[in-house]
């Protein structure tokens, strides 16, 4: 009886601990463990509410905070939402795509127009409606435009601070996308409230989006916090936290520190096994759900990212020397916009160390302090160049005496690694993972490949994940063979029992085609149909999964099944290239010439540089004895491809 009365005891004591340690949010991280389960909305059954309730009640809050960055994150394409001064002759000029972009309006419509001139003439022109602006106007805003319910960005961009008309980020020297670059979930989520509409077996496909970052995004899901005021149950959070919604102040400042990096440090996200990015929740540590690379390089410490605020913050002394107690919030208050925040707040936050500015230490000479009006964010934080977005400059977080100014898009210097911000111990599969990801979207460095297979060596044979991490990276090396024979060690059977797996990151649907395709290249035609097929029904919003499938299915003469296939592709992705061009080849071989023009015509008005579309569309000419369309199908075929015989000799015969 003695020691049931004991345990009891210590259970209450530790409810009690729990209990006080919201009211003292400096305790050490033994404290904050208990805090991470201590708020009533983490749970999964907790569902978002959205910013539009969540105003009913905190007016004053709402309306303050949308006019921050985050509150305009994202809105509809409208003169109210963008700051863009496009009128006029407004023109974008791709060189290496010989292009034209001009953005307008039409009403309160935002449009784009892209096309090609051939001696003063229009020889392609598309016309595409935008429908969101992304970014809130202080550094940028960006385009995004919607069909069918995927969702991808425009090739263009306004860039405030120069005034500027450019191409997005990644748009620049040879490497325009055009109208294909997509918007994922990880995209999404940071730019956006939280998207609980994606589509699960997609890419890009979100049945509804909202419209900015919202009170959620640092408070949890508000439904358990809504009921709870709607039964008349009112929390006196004078007295003891309210604890059906987060309230980042009653948190530690570690824990408050881990709502902002959530997309405040930007890099190379590995997600955590069966995570996602709807997993993290404020109260939360980042590093439960994903980590976050970075790669490091030899004498390049001035150079960063955007979004890397915390990343070079972690390198201040002032945040070193207080982890404890000096955060993000220590000079930004996340309902107020920093346009709103005037310079005795930042100064504010170096006052409490550094005492009141006019006796702060500071070497400068006392005229330069009072004509900066003693500004300490100026010199100690200046404004740098980011090095992934141009005509940008944004205030440097690592707080250090004033640098000379360098040029942040020099070249990199050596690389050294790739360092986890948000976590000192990374295991070897989330380091594999970080290089395999770092070299499929950050540049094909052999480097990251062989740090990769470093660490995937080190992963034990029974590891759950194993068949995943190593089909991505033969796959990544274009090692087809090793990763056929990879695959064949385990059997047909054993892989499709493994590949078995919906989720956000669609990981068994990609590596089910990542092995379709290898069995393909060795001839081990059955086994790539399955896998196709598997790839397929785990990821029926991909259409390059289905595209696959198709061609296989086509060329083992199983033409009414490839064929409904590719219909089902089309009625999702109207212009998805290689399914409009693939089944307008079979309608060609069917002789059904109506059906293939009209999907052919659509194919290179959208992708004027297809050549295959191109080919296609010339044999449709040559079996209708359309001879305009043949001369100009096989001018394009020649204008793409100067070493086409075939082009050369049939254009000889025709037209010379």
């Amino acid at each position: 009886m003695r020691k049931a009365f004991v345990l009891i005891g210590l259970l209450l004591g530790v409810y009690f601990l729990a209990i006080q340690c919201q009211n003292e949010p400096t305790k050490t991280a033994r404290v904050e463990a208990t805090e991470e389960t201590y708020w009533l909305n983490h749970h999964d059954t907790v569902s978002y509410v959205g910013i539009e309730t969540c105003k009913q009640c905190h007016g004053n809050v709402h309306q303050s905070f949308a006019q921050t960055g985050m509150g305009q994150s994202l809105a509809k394409a409208d003169t109210l939402k963008s700051i863009a001064e496009i009128e006029g002759q407004s023109l974008l000029y791709d060189s290496f795509l010989d292009l034209y972009y001009r953005p307008h309006w039409h009403g309160n419509k935002l449009k784009l127009d892209e096309f090609r001139l051939k001696d003063g003439d229009t020889v392609h022109k598309i016309k595409q409606d935008i429908d969101y602006v992304i970014g809130s106007g202080q550094h940028t805003n960006s385009h995004l435009f919607e069909e069918n319910q995927y969702f991808f960005q425009a090739p263009f961009t306004w860039y405030a601070q120069k005034g500027k008309l450019d191409f997005p980020p990644g748009y620049e020297k040879g490497r325009n996308s055009r109208f294909t670059r997509i918007i994922g979930l990880e995209c999404m989520s940071c730019h956006n409230a939280m998207p609980t509409d994606f589509v699960l077996g997609s890419s890009n496909k979100f049945k509804r989006i909202p419209e900015g970052i919202d009170c959620e995004r640092c408070h949890g899901p508000g439904a358990a916090h809504v009921a709870k005021i709607q039964r008349g149950e009112i929390t006196d959070t004078s007295k003891e936290a309210d604890r059906s919604i987060v309230n980042p102040k009653r948190l530690s400042a570690q824990l408050q520190f881990e709502i902002c990096q959530r997309c405040h440090l930007q890099g190379n996200s590995v997600l955590k096994p069966g995570k996602s990015f709807f997993d993290f929740k404020p109260g939360m540590r980042l590093n439960e759900v994903m980590q976050v690379f970075l790669p490091r390089y030899a004498n390049s410490e001035d150079r960063f990212i955007m979004a890397s605020h915390v990343d070079r913050f972690k390198l201040s002394k002032c945040y070193q020397s207080a982890p404890e107690s000096y955060t993000c919030t220590s000079c930004h208050n996340p309902h107020v916009s920093v346009k709103e925040t005037n310079l005795k707040n930042f100064n504010s936050s170096c006052e409490g160390c550094h005492g009141a500015s006019k006796k702060i230490s500071c070497s400068a000479p006392e005229d330069q302090l009072l004509a900066a009006d003693y500004n300490c964010v100026q010199c100690h934080m200046p404004p740098s160049q980011a090095t992934d977005i141009p005509h940008v400059t944004v205030h440097d977080h690592y707080i250090r005496k004033p640098q000379e100014i360098i040029d942040a898009l020099a070249e990199d210097g050596t690389f050294i690694e790739l360092k986890a911000i948000n976590d000192s111990r990374p295991n070897s599969r989330d380091k594999a993972l970080a290089y395999l990801q770092q070299y499929e979207k950050f540049g094909g460095n052999a480097i990251y490949l062989d740090s990769a297979a470093t660490f995937l060596n080190k992963i034990a044979k029974n590891h759950p994940e194993r068949i995943y991490l190593w089909t991505y990276y033969f796959f990544l090396a274009k090692d087809y063979e090793s990763l056929y024979h990879f695959g064949s060690q385990y059997g047909l059977e054993t892989l499709m029992a493994r590949v078995n797996k919906m989720d956000y990151q669609n990981k068994d649907a990609w590596t089910a085609y990542r092995l379709a395709e290898s069995f393909k290249m060795k001839g081990d035609l059955s086994a790539a149909l399955k896998l196709y097929e598997r790839s397929s029904e785990l990821a029926p919003f991909i259409g390059d999964f289905k595209n696959k499938w198709a061609a296989l299915l086509y060329q083992q003469k199983q033409v009414k099944k490839a064929e409904a296939i590719w219909k089902e592709v089309l009625m999702e992705e109207a212009y998805h290239r290689e399914a409009l061009s693939n089944l307008a080849f079979l309608y060609l071989q069917a002789g059904q010439n109506k059906q293939a023009e009209s999907l052919l015509r659509r194919c290179v008005a959208r992708y004027p540089d297809y050549q295959l579309a191109w080919q296609n569309l010339g044999r449709w000419a040559m079996q209708t004895e359309d001879a305009l369309t043949l001369q100009k199908a096989l001018q394009e075929v020649l204008r793409l491809d100067p070493t086409n015989q075939q082009a050369k000799t049939l254009y000889q015969n025709f037209f010379e």
